[in-house]
Formats: C-alpha cells, sequence, structure tokens
C-alpha cells in the first residue's frame, strides 16, 4: 500500500514539471526568422473568448506536433518559433464545443526578422443545443463489433426500460443469465465492471436507465485484471457533460408488483459539472420449482423423492448517485462520484415433499415453510485524475475507488411430516438463522499511456485491490420451547489482495498490427472460522520456484485482408481465483434435500485462451465470426454426493433428510472448450434489422475424485435473435414508433455428473417517442412464454436427479420517460467585472 501511494505522489509530481515545461516553451522569446501565430478561440453564439481551449499544432505531412498551448482567460493564444516554410494542421478544443480544424501556411513574401501571422478569432459551435431541435436522420447500431470487444448500446434495448442490470444482460448477444441473476459469457463466469472498475453492486441494484453501454470482451489483454478467465462485461453508467442544465425524469408501473422511478440531473457550467442521480425499483413474483429423484445403493434403486416448491418474493432497492468533475484547464480534470444504494428483500417459501418407496406408494410427507427476510446496504466513493499532455493520445490517470456494504439476514423455518392417513409421521422442527456481514474494498490504480508516431503506443501501470470481508451466522433450533445452537452457526471473516503491474506495446510491422503484452500478479486469501480458529486460503505464487503462476502474457495480431475486412489472432493467460462461496465450510441448509458447502481445498485454475477473429463491415451491416479454444488446468466445477452418516448425525436437529445431496465443489483435473461464436448485424430496408447470433461448443471435462470417474463431454450451443423494427409515417400518431423482439435459446451443456438442460425465453418491447423526441413510452414484456426456468440432471452411483427451479416469472411493464434541457442556463450568473479584456470582442 505505500508503495502505491509513493508511486501517486511520484505522478503528481512528475505533472507539475510536464506543466511547468509546457509553460516554459510557451514563454520562450522569439527566434529571429522565424513565424508566430496569434488568434483568439471565441464561442460562435456570442463572439466570447473561451478560457481554457486547446490549441495544438502540427506539421500537415509528418502529423508531429510543432507546438500547443492552453488559452489565456479571454481566449488568446500564440505558437512561436514556427518554420515559415512548412504548412500546419491547427486543431482546436475545448470541453462541451465540437473540434475546429485550420489548415496553415505562411506568406513567404513577407520578409523581416519574425514573420507574423494573425487568425483572427476561431469560432467554436456548441456540441448541445436545446434537446428536441436536431432531426435524427440515420441511427447508430444498437451492438457495434470490434475485434477486441462488442458494445451494445442499451438506449436501444426497449424489452429492459425500466429495470435492472440482469435485464439488460439477458437482450445482449453471447450474454446469458441463470435462475439466480449469475451472468455468463459463452458459458464462462466474467468478471463485472462498473465504469472499468470492481464493484460491491449486484446488477440487480443497478438500474437499467442508469446504464449507457455494456462492453464485452472476451478475451482481454494483459491491461485487464487476470482474474477475467471468463471475460469482462464493463457496465458504463450514464454521464452527462452537455453544456447547460439536463435532466430525466422515469416512472414506471407493471406486474407482478413492479414500481419503478427514476431522475437524473445535470450541471454543466464553466470548469464544473455537477450530475446527481435517485432510482427506485421493486419486482415480485411467484416462481415454482421441481425436483424428482431416484435414491439407489450401489446402482440399484430403493426409493423415490418429489418436492415441489412455490415462493412468494419481492425485492426492493433503492440508489443515489452524485458528483462533479473539475475541468482545472483542458489538460487536467478531477473526477469525484459517490454512490449509495439499498435493498429490501422478502422470501417466503413453502415446499412440499413425496417421499415414496420402490413402488412409488407414499410413505410419508414433508411440509416445509421458509421465511426470509434481508436488507443491504452500499456505497462507492471514486476520485479519478487525469492528465493530457500535449501530444495527443499521451496521458497519466490515478484513481482511488472505496466500497462499502453490510447487510443482515433473518429466516424461519418450519418441517412438518405425516403419513398419508393425515397423523404425524414425526415431530415439528424449528429452526431460526440470522446473519449480519459486512464488506470493504478498496482499488488504487495509475495508468500512463504514450503514443510513439500513428501506429505505436506504450500503455503501463500498476493497481492494488483489497477487499474485507466479515460475517456471523447463527442458526438455533427451537424444539422443545427452548434455543439450541446448532453446528452450522459460522462467523468468519477473509482478507483478498492482489497487487499487478502490467505494460502493453503496440505496433506495426510489414502491415501486421501487434500488440504484445505482459501482467505480473500476486494474490493473497486468508480466510478464517473465527470460532473454530480454522485458517483456509491461498497465496500465488507462494514462492519464486513457481513465479510463473504470477505471470500473464498476452499477443494479439491483426491483419487489415481487404476493403471493411479484418483477421485477428490472440491469446491470453488468465487465473480465476477460487471466491468466499467456494472456500468456505459453512453448510447452506435452505433447501434440506439439497444443501452446499464450500471446499478450503480448492486450488486456483489457470486458462490459456485462443481467438481467431473475422470481421466484415459493408454498407448494409457487419459479420464477426470467431473460432476459440480454452484449456483449463484444475478447473473448478461442482461436485454432489449423498451426505454421510456423520454429516447427518451433525445436523440432525436442522431437519436434514438422511438422503440429502451435499453440492460442493473440486479441482477437475482440466476442461477444453472448442467453440465457435458467428454474429451478423443486418439492416433490411430502412426500418428493419436484425441481429442474430450462435454460439456452438464442444466442452471435454476430465475429473476424478475419491477414485470415481466424473469425466464428462459433449456438444451445446446457444443461439439469439434480437429484431428491430421503426415505424416512420407522415401521421403524428403512427410516425416514431418502435418495435423490439428478443428471442434466446440454450441447449443442454454437459457438466461433470450430468448436464443442465435447455432453456429458452422471448422478451418483447414497444417504445413511442413524442414531443420532439423528449419524451417516449415504453411497454415490454419479459419472458413472453413464462419458459426461463434452469434445469440439472445429476446421475450418479447414489442417486438420480431431474430438478428445475426459477427466481423470475413473467412480468409485464409500462414506464413514462421525459427528457429536459436547456444550453444557456447558468447557476451562477457572471456580472461585470474589472477585467475588460475578458469581454471585448475581437471583429
Amino acid at each position: 500500500m505505500k508503495s502505491v501511494f509513493t508511486l501517486l505522489l511520484v505522478t503528481f509530481f512528475s505533472i507539475s514539471l510536464c506543466a511547468q515545461e509546457e509553460s516554459f516553451l510557451r514563454d520562450k522569446p522569439a527566434v529571429a526568422g522565424v513565424g508566430k501565430l496569434f488568434g483568439r478561440i471565441v464561442d460562435a453564439k456570442n463572439n466570447k473568448g473561451i478560457d481554457a481551449a486547446s490549441v495544438q499544432l502540427f506539421h500537415k505531412n509528418t502529423n508531429a506536433l510543432a507546438g500547443g498551448m492552453l488559452t489565456k482567460p479571454n481566449g488568446d493564444f500564440d505558437i512561436l518559433n514556427l518554420s515559415t516554410t512548412d504548412t500546419f494542421r491547427l486543431e482546436a478544443t475545448a470541453i462541451g464545443y465540437a473540434k475546429q480544424e485550420l489548415i496553415i501556411f505562411f506568406d513567404k513574401t513577407t520578409k523581416g526578422d519574425v514573420v507574423e501571422k494573425d487568425l483572427g478569432n476561431i469560432k467554436l459551435t456548441a456540441e448541445s443545443q436545446y434537446l428536441g431541435s436536431v432531426t435524427v436522420v440515420a441511427q447508430k447500431p444498437a451492438l457495434q463489433m470490434g475485434i477486441d470487444r462488442k458494445t451494445f448500446d442499451v438506449e436501444k434495448n426497449l424489452a429492459s426500460a425500466g429495470g435492472t442490470g440482469i435485464d439488460v444482460m439477458r437482450n445482449i448477444p453471447s450474454v446469458t443469465v441463470d435462475v439466480d441473476g449469475n451472468i455468463l459469457l459463452r458459458n464462462n463466469s466474467p468478471q463485472i465492471f462498473v465504469d472499468g472498475r470492481p464493484t460491491i453492486l449486484t446488477l440487480d441494484q443497478i438500474p437499467a436507465d442508469n446504464i449507457e453501454r455494456v462492453e464485452l470482451i472476451t478475451n482481454p489483454s494483459a491491461k485487464f485484471d487476470a482474474a477475467s478467465t471468463g471475460g469482462i462485461i464493463n457496465v458504463v453508467l450514464k454521464k452527462n457533460k452537455k453544456l447547460g442544465l439536463n435532466g430525466l425524469v422515469s416512472a414506471g408501473i407493471g406486474s407482478p408488483e413492479i414500481y419503478n422511478g427514476n431522475a437524473a440531473l445535470n450541471l454543466r457550467q464553466g470548469k464544473f459539472n455537477f450530475f446527481v442521480s435517485g432510482n427506485y425499483n421493486q419486482s415480485g413474483g411467484r416462481p415454482k420449482s421441481e425436483t424428482y429423484r431416484i435414491n439407489k445403493q450401489n446402482g440399484i434403486v430403493e426409493n423415490y423423492f418429489n418436492q415441489f416448491a412455490f415462493s412468494d418474493r419481492t425485492r426492493r432497492f433503492y440508489s443515489v448517485r452524485f458528483g462533479m468533475d473539475f475541468f482545472l484547464d483542458n489538460r487536467n480534470t478531477f473526477t469525484l462520484t459517490q454512490n449509495f444504494g439499498a435493498g429490501r428483500n422478502a422470501n417466503y417459501e413453502e415446499q412440499n415433499q413425496e417421499y415414496l418407496d420402490i413402488n412409488q406408494q407414499a410413505e410419508h410427507f414433508g411440509f416445509r415453510t421458509s421465511d426470509n427476510r434481508s436488507n443491504n446496504q452500499r456505497s462507492g466513493t471514486q476520485l479519478i485524475f487525469k492528465h493530457n499532455f500535449v501530444e495527443s493520445g499521451k496521458s497519466i490517470s490515478a484513481d482511488i475507488n472505496y466500497n462499502y456494504g453490510n447487510n443482515d439476514d433473518n429466516t424461519n423455518i418450519l418441517n412438518t411430516y405425516s403419513y398419508p392417513d393425515g397423523s404425524q409421521y414425526a415431530a415439528d422442527s424449528r429452526v431460526r438463522n440470522s446473519g449480519t456481514g459486512s464488506n470493504n474494498q478498496v482499488t488504487i490504480q495509475v495508468d500512463y499511456v504514450d503514443p510513439n508516431g500513428e501506429n505505436d503506443k506504450l500503455e503501463t501501470g500498476v493497481r492494488t485491490y483489497i477487499n474485507d470481508f466479515n460475517s456471523i451466522f447463527n442458526a438455533f433450533s427451537l424444539n422443545n420451547g427452548g434455543e439450541t445452537k446448532l453446528p452450522l452457526s459460522n462467523n468468519y471473516k477473509y482478507r483478498e489482495m492482489v497487487n499487478a503491474a502490467y505494460v502493453t506495446y503496440t505496433g506495426k510491422v510489414l502491415g501486421i498490427g501487434y500488440q504484445a503484452g505482459l501482467r505480473a500478479e500476486h494474490s493473497k486469501f486468508d480466510g478464517e472460522l473465527v470460532d473454530s480458529a480454522r485458517k483456509f486460503g491461498y497465496q500465488f505464487p507462494k514462492q519464486l520456484s513457481n513465479i510463473f503462476d504470477a505471470l500473464f502474457p498476452s499477443l494479439y495480431l491483426s491483419k487489415t485482408v481487404g476493403e471493411g475486412q479484418e483477421i485477428q489472432l490472440n491469446y491470453s493467460r488468465r487465473i480465476r481465483r477460487p471466491n468466499f462461496w467456494h472456500l468456505n465450510p459453512f453448510v447452506d441448509i435452505n433447501d434440506p434435500l439439497n444443501i452446499r458447502q464450500g471446499n478450503p481445498a480448492l486450488r486456483p485454475e489457470f486458462t490459456n485462451s485462443f481467438e481467431f477473429n473475422y470481421n466484415k463491415t459493408y454498407n448494409s451491416g457487419s459479420f464477426l465470426g470467431v473460432i476459440y479454444f480454452r484449456n483449463t488446468e484444475g478447473d473448478i466445477t461442482r461436485y454432489s454426493d449423498t451426505i454421510t452418516a456423520a454429516q447427518y448425525q451433525q445436523l440432525n436437529n436442522a431437519a436434514i433428510d438422511p438422503s440429502a445431496i451435499l453440492n460442493t465443489f473440486i479441482n477437475a483435473q482440466y476442461q477444453n472448450r472448442w467453440g465457435s461464436e458467428l454474429t451478423l448485424q443486418q439492416k433490411l430496408g430502412q426500418h428493419l434489422d436484425i441481429t442474430p447470433t450462435i454460439n456452438l461448443q464442444y466442452k471435454k471435462v476430465v475429473s476424478n475424485v475419491n477414485n470415481i470417474d466424473l469425466s464428462n463431454e459433449g456438444f451445446n450451443m446457444e443461439a439469439k435473435l434480437i429484431i428491430n423494427y421503426r415505424l416512420a409515417a407522415r401521421s403524428a400518431f403512427l410516425n416514431k414508433w418502435s418495435f423490439q423482439t428478443t428471442a434466446g435459446y440454450e441447449s443442454p451443456e454437459v457438466v461433470p455428473q450430468g448436464k443442465r438442460k435447455e432453456m429458452y425465453g422471448v422478451d418483447l418491447g414497444i417504445r413511442k417517442d413524442f414531443m420532439k423526441n423528449k419524451a417516449s413510452f415504453t411497454f415490454n414484456i419479459n419472458d413472453l412464454f413464462n419458459s426461463r426456468r434452469r434445469g440439472f440432471i445429476t446421475d450418479t452411483e447414489s442417486f438420480y436427479q431431474d430438478s428445475y427451479r426459477r427466481w423470475n416469472v413473467r412480468s409485464f411493464r409500462a414506464t413514462f420517460t421525459y427528457k429536459f434541457g436547456k444550453t444557456d442556463f447558468q447557476l451562477f450568473k457572471r456580472h461585470g467585472g474589472n477585467n475588460h479584456e475578458e469581454n471585448m470582442e475581437r471583429e
């Protein structure tokens, strides 16, 4: 930590020296026989000078920088020591204004020691005007495809309007969402970032209306966190920097129990940009789950078990986000952002259980109710500083992110048992669970970018990530009128720390572009069960002999092979470290027939990833084809078996069934995935476009646990189709209607002890824009056929189980949105003063 703060101090000191050097170069006296340029940068609307506008002068032929400066308070600038025989290109930019370019040369017939050229007033036009005053002729596609990433424009995702980040992910190609809201990218668990940094927020705590775009990076380079084996999904939040006052309000209602509201306000004036937003989102539902099991002994059927459950759930989330940008000048910017969020969840579940003999006749029945209430609070603070050097594209940035969260959870469980005739089979069992937890995350990062000409670029940086987590969980048996603390009770804490440094170099040789990079990471995880003083965790690398465990190289090669066509071959090595739930030996008994427990002996898995990409763009669309291969050593995977007699005895008071299945995690020997992903974006006429995506994959898992061969292999596929249609008509009512349909299908997929069952779903969205595009009405249906549910088939020597469960149900939502803005709004009016020069106009 000290070394990182030292680096930050060195960084700021270096920036100060650079600024002084730039000032010195600007203030040097003119050399005889050379040229001098001067002029003023002004606002095109009122002819007032623009303070701290950037003026850069480049040699026209070589594009090399010849000089530059920031304008004075009245907009004046001058550039000295120029060759009068050269031709130059001048770029004038200012925040909130469109860039202006001029081609400049000196009059060679002019005599004198210094040849001066007055460029007069160079007028910059504000980028934003009153909202609704511009008629949109062409639309940017919702999905923009690149070789290294895909970018999805969330505003064009009608089905997620008024929803959460989870709703957004369901409608993005290559991304799937399971019933618990876990995100998968090409059937792997990606790392989720918000604005390029780790977050403590879950995606269902981020309003869809606050997301500007989502970036999918399937094979990250060495610049990114090495713990991104499954790729990276970066959620970029909206941030308005338009001049003046701008805002948005929206409200929605739907079924089941859906209510949402959102408000955002932005003020850009002078050197400051202020922003604030607030959101409320509520949803409900009554999803169903089913389990059918055959219990076996040495492969011979002994009896049967069936379970049917309904859950009445309500989820409420609140969030507030505010902050500001301070533009010290056109090259130095400070940004401070603060987030607060909270959630309240209620879930009441009823389970009906059938215990059947070998002839499938009822032996007895069970009925279980579980009443759960949970609350959580989240906050995040981000401070960013960025300095842009005079050289185009050269910059250094430093940022600190601090995330904090806490939660509490309370559950009351009742188990009753009866014979088929209704008489009592066993005594009732009651369990009460209560828990609290807190989480602190700190990320410190410094990045430096130095381009060298048109094709070359050096990028380097350092990063420290620290995550502290504490949790107390108590479970009590309430039988016989008293409370007995169960062995399930758990008091644990852990600290995870990752220190990293990276360097990448981009260049071009013989028409082939390349980017070579290397990342080094030292990671340490220290977990402790406080009550028993039992410790678990890992450190990589642990000693110098396995230093390769800390190195993560990457290589990208690309070449243009025709007009609008590019191919790329890339490689990266990544790591997936077991998370807390993988490692923690705590036993989760929410489902008495399917309990879960972590494995403290887990090791990280390492993946070597190769991709070949072909990208073609043409007038009516684009195509991206990918062939990929991933080899994962020590693959972390799920393992299931019936509990032992000793485990049952330990958990007996918790109403665990003697034939309950214990689900845990193991390290397989390796897993290989071969795949091909094809994405087409095609316009069909002026108003219709389609985006079909298909991912074909063959998976092989090699694993052996306790002399039991768990190896499995098989083929699976995912397909998604997004259809957008925009209606244009002369009738005011029929004009500006948009329609969207998103359909997704996931085929069965092999797992070490069985397979994951198929899943499919369809979402619909309709939007009408009116009031000159200031207002819109959106109606959407999520999961039209109520078909999204996650199922598994598990087949072992001791049981065969066919089950499915779901978290969400079909929903309907209507949302109204209104945008407003005024570019000449000023919160702080500037009155007359003594600075006459600042207000004067040059004709």
